[in-house]
């Protein structure tokens, strides 16, 4: 009971954070990916005057 080491250390919510973040940071890249396509079919269709969409 003198040494209680059942909290979570400084290390392992610092790994916790950096999978969270990594996670976070690959969705945004491929949801931007995802909206840039959308947007690019849209000007396409816009810029054809509907004839191709």
């Amino acid at each position: 009971m003198i040494k209680d080491e059942s909290g979570a250390s400084a290390a392992e919510y610092a790994l916790i954070l950096a999978i969270v973040g990594s996670a976070i940071a690959l969705a945004a890249i491929t949801l931007g990916g995802a909206i840039a396509n959308a947007m690019n079919d849209a000007a396409s269709c816009i810029a054809t005057d509907g004839q191709t969409c």
